[in-house]
C-alpha cells in the first residue's frame, strides 16, 4: 500500500514540475500533457476515430491529478464524470462497428431541444455547487460544464449535434480563460474551436449522406 501511495506522490510531484514559462505563465508537465492529449482527442473525434476515447480518458486522468494537486476538487470531480462517459462512449463505439460502418445521425429538432434543456438544467444545478466551491466565475464554469457533459453524451451516440455544443463550449471557454489570465489555454481553445467547426461540417455531411442512402 505504501509503495502505491509513494508512486502516486511521485507522479503528482512530477506532473506539478514546471515544464515551460511563456508570457509570464508557467505551465506544469501535467498541464502540458493534459493540453496535448486534449488536442489529440478532439482531432481524433472529428475524424470519427474510436481512439479518441482512450486518449480522452488519459486526458481526464492527467487533469484529475493536476486538479487534485491544485486543490480544485470541483474540477477534479468533473474529470471522474468525463472518464466514466469516456468508458461508456468507447464501449458504444466499439459495439457500433468500424468508422466506415458507423452511423452518424442527427437527433432532429426535438432531440436538439431536449439536449439544450438538459444542458441548461445541469448548468443551473452546478451553479450553487461551484459557487460553494468558490469558483471565480461559477455561472460560466457551470454553463461550460453542462454543455460539455451533454456534448459528450451526444458524441458517444455519434450525433452530429454534439459538435454544435462543442462549438458553444469553445466560444465560452476562450473569453473565460483569457479573463482568468490563462492565455495559453485560451489560445488552445481557439484551436479547439476550429477543429469543432470542422467536425460539425464533416459530421453533418456524413449524416446527410447517410439519409440520402436510405431507400425511400
Amino acid at each position: 500500500m505504501g509503495g502505491a501511495e509513494g508512486a502516486v506522490s511521485t507522479l503528482v510531484a512530477t506532473l506539478a514540475t514546471p515544464a515551460l514559462t511563456t508570457w509570464g505563465y508557467t505551465m506544469s508537465w501535467g498541464e502540458a500533457a493534459g493540453f496535448a492529449t486534449g488536442l489529440w482527442c478532439v482531432v481524433l473525434a472529428a475524424r470519427k476515430d474510436i481512439l479518441n476515447f482512450p486518449v480522452g480518458i488519459l486526458n481526464s486522468a492527467l487533469l484529475l491529478v493536476t486538479f487534485v494537486d491544485a486543490r480544485l476538487f470541483a474540477d477534479a470531480t468533473l474529470q471522474v464524470l468525463f472518464i466514466t462517459l469516456g468508458v461508456q462512449g468507447w464501449w458504444q463505439w466499439y459495439r457500433g462497428g468500424t468508422p466506415e460502418e458507423a452511423a452518424i445521425r442527427s437527433v432532429g429538432p426535438r432531440g436538439s431541444a431536449i439536449a439544450v434543456a438538459a444542458a441548461v438544467a445541469l448548468s443551473a444545478a452546478l451553479v450553487p455547487v461551484l459557487t460553494w466551491a468558490r469558483g471565480s466565475v461559477p455561472v460560466f464554469d457551470a454553463t461550460i460544464t453542462g454543455l460539455s457533459v451533454v456534448a459528450q453524451v451526444l458524441l458517444n451516440g455519434r450525433k452530429v449535434e454534439s459538435w454544435y455544443l462543442w462549438v458553444a463550449v469553445d466560444l465560452l471557454s476562450v473569453p473565460v480563460y483569457a479573463y482568468k489570465g490563462l492565455y495559453l489555454i485560451a489560445l488552445l481553445y481557439v484551436v479547439f474551436l476550429g477543429i469543432a467547426c470542422r467536425g460539425a461540417w464533416d459530421w453533418r455531411k456524413a449524416a446527410i449522406a447517410r439519409v440520402a442512402e436510405v431507400p425511400a
